[in-house]
């Protein structure tokens, strides 16, 4: 809904987010929260305020709103790139025969996922239109 609304200047409130998309409204507003503190949204309280992306819909993909959401794409963390770690049931990590795998699995995911933008998303007609990447935006917390 954010992604639909970017073109305006308007504030959406939560509530109205959560009713639209029958989302509860404590869950959204957990989920807006980290996509604030990391610059994905901007956030205004009060009685005009609200919440509305803070860059542009195809600036932003959907790996960008995964990662802050959910953590690195990767099913395992031995196949992270942000996270790297070996699994906590590896022997050697060096003899590992699925984490080649698990990095094919996890290239393949991001290059879906970070070619896919919230723009896309909020297309009417939705098809897929790649995140723009000219300037590419690290996920990372804001620093108040």
């Amino acid at each position: 809904m954010l992604a639909e609304r970017a073109s305006t200047e308007d504030w959406t409130p939560a509530v109205e987010v959560a009713e639209q998309e029958r989302i509860p409204l404590k869950f959204l507003e957990s989920i807006l929260v980290q996509l604030r503190d990391h610059g994905i949204v901007d956030s205004r309280r009060g009685s005009h305020g609200g919440h509305h992306l803070s860059r542009d819909a195809s600036e932003i993909s959907v790996a960008d709103i995964i990662r802050v959401v959910d953590g690195p794409l990767a099913l395992t963390p031995c196949a992270s790139v942000t996270r790297f770690r070996p699994c906590t049931d590896c022997i050697d990590i060096a003899s590992c025969r699925l984490q080649h795998l698990m990095r094919e699995a996890r290239d393949a995911m991001a290059e879906v996922l970070e070619n896919c933008s919230l723009a896309s998303l909020a297309a009417p007609d939705r098809k897929r239109q790649p995140a723009s990447r000219t300037t590419r935006a690290t996920i990372s917390p804001r620093r108040s």
